[in-house]
């Protein structure tokens, strides 16, 4: 991987326990799968010691930079916003951020991650679920958002994750998210030795494929990012996809270099 610092034989182990892994996850039921998400990322951090997420330490620069990148998909989409949720805040960072701007945050995760952090907002609330039963009213939250999770979902999974949104947005909430774009990828452990993903990005989306998962679930109106910006455009979202049906005939080098730039990842708006 590049930028990587660790020896080839080194990212070759770390390649084969996650290539592990998340076999076992896939071949999971879902009462499995409610205890596998809380323990596989522990069996992996013990077995690669040296995984990037252990020894980089992010400084508060880039920590500003990744709220930063966040806060663009969510620019202009706050206004009248009450109730925010956030679906894997991770540290909780942006959710604080965000906290400045609406009435109420929650956040959405399998576990606390946000460690010793004492300046939690008053107007925010973590809520830590099994992945699937959420305790939170249905029709009560006017936006939705999750970065960079998506892909983490099992297969089985996504669809249900789409029908949990759906049911706690209020009529005419939306669901902004970003994850990884299939072209450009694989974006986890696996880019460097295979051109699907084989480690925990169990899948890898285009914009066309996830348009018809929302469309599937109910969402009435779905909306790409395009150059950093929300194109409310039937005509662009009509033209991303053509794009991408021309690409899906590119020989994999080749598109993943030209994807690097025009496919990074797929930002979406949907709409309920």
């Amino acid at each position: 991987m590049e930028n990587d610092p660790r020896s080839p034989e080194r990212i070759r182990h770390h390649y084969e326990v996650e290539k592990e892994l998340a076999a076992r996850l896939l071949r999971s039921t879902r009462e499995e799968r409610t205890h596998l998400f809380r323990t596989l990322y522990d069996e992996l951090f013990t077995r690669v010691p040296d995984h990037p997420r252990l020894v980089r330490r992010q400084t508060p620069e880039e920590t500003q930079r990744g709220i930063t990148a966040r806060m663009a998909l969510l620019r202009g989409q706050l206004d009248g916003v009450k109730t925010f949720l956030e679906f894997a805040p991770g540290d909780c960072r942006l959710a604080f951020e965000v906290c400045r701007h609406v009435e109420k945050v929650i956040g959405v995760d399998i576990s606390d991650q946000t460690g010793q952090l004492t300046d939690r907002p008053a107007n925010f609330e973590l809520v830590v679920y099994d992945g699937y039963q959420l305790n939170v009213p249905d029709e009560s939250v006017d936006l939705v958002f999750s970065y960079q999770m998506l892909e983490h979902l099992h297969p089985d999974d996504v669809e249900l994750h789409f029908q949990l949104v759906r049911r706690i947005l209020k009529p005419g909430g939306a669901y902004i998210f970003s994850t990884p774009h299939r072209f450009s990828g694989p974006s986890d452990i696996s880019g460097s030795f295979s051109e699907t993903p084989q480690g925990f990005h169990f899948k890898e989306w285009t914009y066309g494929e996830m348009d018809r998962a929302l469309e599937k679930a109910g969402f009435s109106r779905r909306y790409v990012y395009r150059m950093g910006q929300l194109r409310k455009s039937g005509v662009v979202n009509a033209l991303t996809r053509a794009l991408e049906r021309v690409f899906e005939v590119v020989p994999h080098g080749l598109r993943k270099k030209l994807s690097q730039r025009l496919f990074v990842g797929v930002n979406m708006l949907a709409r309920k």
